[in-house]
């Protein structure tokens, strides 16, 4: 028992180390804006992109010039255009496994101080995780609302708005998890044309189009991985929540993601951290009406009045059928790539499209949208959503169906879009607004290599190994010295206590042996006889 307290409190221990302190802080200053020049100093050895130490080098940028889609006819009007060449036309290019704006990490599923080691996570469902897992998990999000962002800021005004040297650099400190909900609103926002309400809305980096299921798979990998930052947990994955055939929300209690508030049913319940919690860009029509970009500061509580939607735009939520028949479509993108698409899987998943036939539908919300509107309030704004804490465990299950889709089709990089595709989806182009850069194509693979699984599509055997014994395998993994020593200790003790034991019998059979004889005198051992045998009382028998 004493062991086992001292592992425990050497595990609690290394998950409270430290952990290292959507523009990278270091570039978010107007020398950095004047020379369009991302490549920040690795501590580790004191250079830029910690080249001294070969992990990455300082590189110009080169984006596709492959042709985008009608949707979008302007050229030059939006920072977003051809990202990152607005704010930067240098950044860190890492070398091998590292990651990160300046290659001090590793990229997805890589871990260790020089991102040799690779470790499989499972995102497992969070109406199967024990009430503790469950109550950590919400403690994280709460924790992310609460923390300033080390590493990142968020820009407040257009890049013209900065001056041509970048002497007005216009940028703001913001919580970890928002962080993110300004990421998605940045990310689908109307491109602003100049004055008062004069903007262009047929345009989105993460939606309609084929970069929505890459574009959030790595949006989820980001959060995943700064949560992980600031716990020092390196175990945490993002739960999903598995709607299919559900008829009303199983997860909106007060021990999960927050109640229905019984005075106001547009609130969440007063007993649930989350009710308390502020939303920022949730005001596109005013933004717009200012030509301005959202700041990032609190704007009212989270609103949600979950299956009070209008019926008529989503009539119920999708069927374990409905997910089947949209992963049985072979196509990943069709026709003109956008809402319209018939028989294109992504449309279908995203849902403009009837999951049954697969043909474009106009006025209704099926699968992934279907969720959002049905959440019906904060979810139900696209740039927005991301405020409520459901829309990382919808998209979660959103990225395992993706998963599904890829392991029963097993696509070639070719069947992704390279070019004609609505702005900022075709396979070339960088994801708004990650920095460090993720192109789209690169991430239209599969979950395995970038390090992480979901439970439901493991197979019994090992679903038990990575759901129930993979955690403490990974914690014993990162202490195994200690376990070594102290098995070592643990069994010198034990050797320790048994030869004294051993010795202790035998110096008291000694004794006893000495008085016995001391008493009686010497006792000659006694001869068999049948008379003996028959009696059954020999001295084998009454010894």
């Amino acid at each position: 028992m004493i062991l086992l307290f001292v592992l425990g409190l050497l595990i609690q221990l290394l998950c409270l180390r430290p952990c290292l302190s959507q523009f990278p802080r270091p570039c978010a200053n107007t020398e950095a804006l004047r020379t369009k020049q991302c490549c920040p100093v690795w501590e580790g050895d004191g250079s830029a992109c910690g080249a001294m130490s070969g992990r990455g080098f300082c590189e110009d940028v080169t984006v596709s010039d492959e042709p985008n889609g009608p949707q979008y006819p302007h050229s030059g009007i939006d920072d977003r255009e051809r990202w990152p060449l607005a704010f930067y036309n240098r950044t860190c290019r890492c070398a091998g496994n590292y990651g990160g704006f300046d290659c001090g990490e590793c990229k997805f599923g890589y871990f260790g101080n020089v991102c040799a080691e690779q470790r499989q996570s499972v995102r497992r469902n969070i109406i199967s995780l024990s009430v503790s897992e469950q109550q950590r998990f919400i403690s994280y999000l709460n924790l992310a609302k609460n923390t300033v962002a080390a590493d990142y800021v968020i820009v407040t005004g257009t890049r013209a708005e900065m001056g041509a040297n970048g002497e007005n650099p216009m940028f703001a400190d913001v919580s970890v998890y928002d962080l993110f909900v300004w990421m998605h609103y940045y990310v689908s926002r109307d491109a602003l044309l100049g004055g008062p309400g004069n903007v262009w809305q047929d345009i989105d980096f993460a939606h309609e189009s084929a970069a929505f299921l890459p574009w959030h798979r790595v949006y989820l990998l980001h959060w995943e991985h700064e949560i992980r930052k600031i716990t020092g947990d390196f175990n945490f994955t993002i739960p999903y929540w598995d709607w299919r055939d559900e008829t009303e929300c199983t997860v909106c209690t007060d021990n999960l993601m927050g109640g229905r508030n019984p005075r106001n049913p547009n609130l969440i319940s007063p007993a649930s951290v989350f009710s308390s919690w502020k939303v920022i860009c949730t005001q596109p029509e005013e933004y717009n009406n200012r030509a301005t970009l959202c700041p990032g500061t609190g704007e009212g509580p989270l609103l949600r009045n979950h299956g009070n939607h209008n019926r008529t735009r989503t009539s119920r939520l999708p069927t374990s059928a409905d997910v089947e028949s949209v992963v049985g479509i072979q196509t990943y993108e069709t026709g003109t790539m956008d809402r319209r698409a018939n028989m294109s899987f992504r449309n279908a998943l995203e849902g403009f499209a009837n999951p049954e036939t697969g043909m474009a539908v106009t006025g209704q919300s099926t699968m992934h949208n279907a969720l959002h509107v049905f959440m019906n309030g904060t979810m139900s704004s696209v740039q927005g959503s991301a405020n409520d804490p459901i829309f990382l465990l919808h998209h979660a299950f959103i990225d395992s169906i993706f998963e599904q889709w890829l392991r029963r089709h097993t696509p070639p990089r070719s069947l992704y879009p390279e070019a004609n595709a609505p702005i900022g989806h075709n396979d070339g182009h960088y994801m708004v607004p990650f920095l460090p850069l993720y192109r789209n194509g690169d991430y239209f693979l599969g979950n395995q290599v970038l390090g992480y699984e979901y439970s439901y599509l493991l197979d019994p055997g090992t679903r038990f190994v990575q759901e129930f014994l993979n955690p403490y395998l990974q914690e014993a993994r990162l202490i195994w010295q200690w376990l070594l020593a102290a098995g070592l200790i643990g069994a010198t003790l034990g050797g320790i206590v048994m030869t004294t034991l051993f010795l202790f019998i035998r110096r008291r059979s000694q004794n006893r042996k000495r008085k016995s004889s001391s008493s009686y005198g010497e006792r000659q051992p006694l001869l068999h006889s049948s008379s003996e045998e028959g009696s059954g009382t020999s001295y084998q028998t009454t010894l």
